[in-house]
């Protein structure tokens, strides 16, 4: 009885991922299959690259992609951008299970900031993602991308983005960034999400440049106004 209750206990616990796997291969062929081709070969023509392979990415990219919106594209050739979620969490996870599939890859990390160090994380930002995001990861602007702002961007995103390099950022492997590092860095950004403004009035935290001018515009129309104001009761 026991040999035969160990089988089936194997593919009872197995089934729900084969499932899965097989919802994701329909949603695979109704939203990817045009630009990455059957079984994620990809798509080259002579001209240019439609969609690269996806065999061997494993659950990473996908799951990425996939969470932050930036993938299914709106149309090709264009920057993928974070926007509203096309899929709901339980058909991006059929669909990074079905890609997952297609070859062996890189797990989705687990970052652990609550164990990270923080002046380690903002120094690890400063050297490697604040020339183009800013130090406050506000993003910015590169030669043929825009960096994104960093703000609605999970744990597991911004450790995902770390280890995979989405479109012009660079890839940092486990020798550049370790696993404690990578958590000290999720840590930084988590705080540049809510920053502790001791100073007041935050002003969007666009920077010291447009908020010095702000501050000058609005002292300048103060003075206006008390100028006008004293000139008003003189000639009373």
């Amino acid at each position: 009885m026991r040999r035969i209750a160990v089988p089936v206990l194997v593919v009872a616990l197995a089934l729900p991922g084969v499932v899965r796997a097989a919802n994701g291969q329909q949603l695979y062929g109704r939203y990817c299959l045009q630009c990455h081709g059957p079984l994620g070969v990809g798509q080259r023509p002579p001209s240019r690259t439609i969609g690269p392979s996806l065999r061997g990415v494993g659950a990473l990219a996908a799951d990425f992609y996939l969470s932050t919106g930036y993938m299914p594209l709106k149309r090709n050739g264009i920057q993928p951008r974070r926007s509203r979620l096309l899929l709901s969490h339980d058909q991006i996870r059929a669909l990074v299970a079905y890609v997952a599939s297609l070859g062996k890859g890189p797990r989705i990390p687990t970052p652990h900031p609550e164990r990270g160090d923080l002046s380690q994380g903002q120094q690890l930002f400063a050297d490697n993602c604040a020339g183009c995001h800013q130090i406050a990861g506000r993003g910015g602007y590169v030669t043929h991308g825009v960096p994104p702002s960093l703000g609605d961007a999970t744990a597991r995103q911004i450790a995902e983005a770390v280890r995979i390099g989405p479109f012009v950022m660079p890839r940092f492997t486990q020798k550049q960034i370790t696993n404690g590092e990578l958590s000290s860095l999720v840590r930084y950004v988590q705080f540049t999400q809510h920053p502790d403004d001791r100073g007041g009035w935050s002003i969007g935290r666009i920077g010291p440049v447009p908020e010095g001018l702000v501050t000058w515009f609005v002292a300048a129309a103060a003075l206006v106004g008390v100028c006008m104001l004293i000139g008003r009761r003189l000639h009373e």
